[in-house]
């Protein structure tokens, strides 16, 4: 597997750090290619706690190269504060970062224009300017690292972007924005910026000539894609991995591995069919310690849903599936599996998209498997698995016409059953 592309096939917040940290020591280079400082990314390595919402995770690897395609809108400030984190954990950058240089900016005026909207209650989204900023860059108005090198050009395009955002503010009788601060906030990531700034397309095609394996990084999940999601509850980005052309101008093909997890969580609001609003959903969310890495909301919870996974797989042409926190699972008698959809009498394979805004017109119907109720906390060998364990996967296995080739069974990176094909 000359390069890798690792996505989430749910709503995110299916492991992929973990997962993308693991694989990442069979790779040179560790590739972000959508979304924005939204999606949060925990590692747990040798007991010490890394959370990342922007850098690849691969960048807690000190001999690996780490990048950030521009299918990403890039937040400078939460850059600049993720790489001091990093440093003072002992993590040191250098030049192992490189950066899109046509990557789009968000500026403060974009997270102050999202909650003039309100969207923050009604879409349930982190405030963090991911929706404007791309806004802005399908509109065409986007500032873009590359746009830095030109002050004088830049100052001018800033005014411009915010006499068009004013406008509407002062419209919405909310506080507009000051086009020298938006500068001068600019001003003070610029050097950060260049210093890592690298025309992409030239530098992973050279990268890829020299024989350096890829590894591309997905942020959020599959059923977050503002596409194919459960729109209009979605991110604003396409977050399958037939993206990572567009997000980064490497066309070849990669093998895909997608990640799910053992239940279902999804954070924010949205139709969610087989989530659990009784003690089992409360007991999942305690045990797999379900709160958002970035909001630190509390994710709802629920079962595995087969005809969303397979949809999911589906349009991410997924060839493998990761199934992760299979351990959270280790006290229940009886794990339940969403195998299809009522809804007007008829069984529903897959979620219609004129019912994502309908959820009450939707019935899971469900399948029960006994539970193991033992511990499989740290296992690392798929036989030694109790059966009922080993039923489930191959279940899951079954039924999405998958194989797993990779099992988490814990928080650390050595918790891993590996089934990876050689």
């Amino acid at each position: 597997m000359q390069h890798l592309t690792v996505t989430g096939l749910q709503w995110g917040d299916e492991g992929k750090g973990k997962i993308v940290d693991i694989l990442a020591d069979d790779y040179d280079m560790i590739i972000r290619f959508q979304g924005g400082h939204n999606a949060g990314h925990t590692l747990v390595i040798d007991g010490q706690i890394f959370k990342l919402s922007l850098l690849p995770s691969g960048i807690v690897r000190e001999d690996k190269t780490c990048v950030i395609g521009n299918g990403v809108v890039l937040n400078p400030e939460a850059l600049a504060k993720e790489i001091t984190l990093l440093e003072q954990g002992g993590i040191h950058i250098g030049d192992r970062l490189k950066i899109a240089d046509n990557t789009p900016l968000i500026l403060p005026l974009h997270s102050h224009i999202e909650q003039a909207r309100g969207q923050v209650k009604a879409i349930g989204t982190t405030a963090r300017g991911i929706g404007p900023a791309y806004e802005d860059k399908v509109a065409r108005r986007a500032i873009r690292i590359c746009d830095l090198h030109h002050t004088e050009k830049l100052r001018a395009h800033v005014q411009s972007l915010v006499e068009y955002h004013n406008y509407w503010l002062k419209g919405a009788n909310a506080e507009t924005c000051d086009a020298e601060q938006i500068y001068q906030f600019l001003m003070q990531y610029r050097d950060l910026l260049l210093k890592h700034h690298t025309a992409i397309v030239p530098f992973l095609q050279q990268s890829a000539a020299q024989g350096k394996k890829f590894l591309f990084e997905g942020a959020q999940g599959a059923l977050l894609d503002i596409d194919h999601g459960t729109y209009p509850f979605v991110t604003s980005s396409n977050t399958i991995a037939g993206t990572i052309g567009a997000g980064t101008g490497f066309g070849y093909p990669t093998y895909r591995l997608g990640i799910v997890k053992a239940y279902a969580t999804r954070v924010g609001n949205g139709i969610f069919p087989s989530e659990d609003h009784g003690k089992d959903g409360d007991m999942l969310a305690e045990k797999g310690h379900e709160f958002g890495t970035v909001t630190g909301r509390k994710r709802r919870c629920g079962w595995f849903d087969v005809p969303l996974a397979n949809s999911a797989i589906q349009i991410s042409g997924t060839d493998g599936l990761i199934l992760t926190k299979i351990d959270v699972l280790d006290e229940f008698a009886e794990i339940k599996i969403c195998t299809h959809y009522e809804a007007d009498g008829k069984r529903l394979d897959y979620l219609p998209h004129h019912l994502t805004a309908d959820e009450k017109s939707i019935t899971p119907i469900y399948e029960t498997l006994a539970g193991w109720q033992t511990s499989l906390n740290g296992a690392t060998e798929f036989d030694a698995l109790p059966q009922q364990a080993r039923d489930f996967i191959a279940y899951i296995e079954k039924l999405t016409g998958k194989q797993i080739v990779m099992i988490s069974t814990g928080v650390e990176r050595s918790h891993i059953i590996n089934k990876m094909p050689k």
